[in-house]
């Protein structure tokens, strides 16, 4: 890929998989992959344009009803570029939560915006724990598959790191509901 976008790795790797129209891609990326990944129409519809012009994914027009649907289907030279991306030994792991950066200026406001931030995010890692687990029950007696290990294995790295993040939320709150009293 001439200019490598991460989105861009994201539609191949899904491609990989089966062949998909854009918004099947976005389904899929509102899926599964959003406990460590994003994407929006606004990035995925240019990124197939480019992939296409590079040659890395293939498009083709079918009629389901009184509409047409554009499918996109990876290349040859499209799966090379994936597993290149694959064989990087360079990742960029980047943790943005906006919960933590009000966190860390949480001096500017009051302990109880403080505590609510974190109560807000708590329920919200409640809640995608319950979807990751989910997962991975469902993927657990398939794990035998190639793709299916590494969707188990994806699951499992979410379900334990949202049970660290529920940990972590109780002794935050603990800690700050204690020094609010010794204040």
């Amino acid at each position: 890929m001439a200019r490598e976008k991460k989105i861009h790795v994201v539609i191949l790797g899904l491609l990989n998989h089966e062949d998909l129209t854009g918004y099947d891609i976005k389904k899929r990326i509102d899926g599964a992959i959003r406990f460590f990944w994003n994407g929006s129409f606004g990035n995925i519809y240019p990124a197939l344009k480019e992939l296409e012009e590079d040659k890395l994914v293939k498009s083709s027009k079918a009629s389901e009803g009184a509409r047409e649907k554009i499918a996109y289907h990876i290349t040859a030279r499209g799966k090379k570029s994936l597993e290149n991306w694959l064989k990087e030994e360079r990742a960029c792991n980047e943790l943005r939560y906006e919960t933590l950066l009000k966190l860390f200026f949480a001096g500017a406001s009051d302990r109880e915006t403080a505590l609510r931030n974190i109560e807000l995010f708590e329920e919200e890692i409640k809640q995608d724990l319950q979807i990751l687990k989910m997962h991975c029950k469902a993927l657990e007696p398939i794990k035998e598959e190639e793709d299916h290990l590494y969707y188990y294995l994806t699951a499992l790295f979410g379900a334990e790191t949202y049970e660290a993040y529920l940990k972590w939320c109780a002794k935050a709150k603990k800690m700050l509901e204690q020094q609010s009293t010794v204040i």
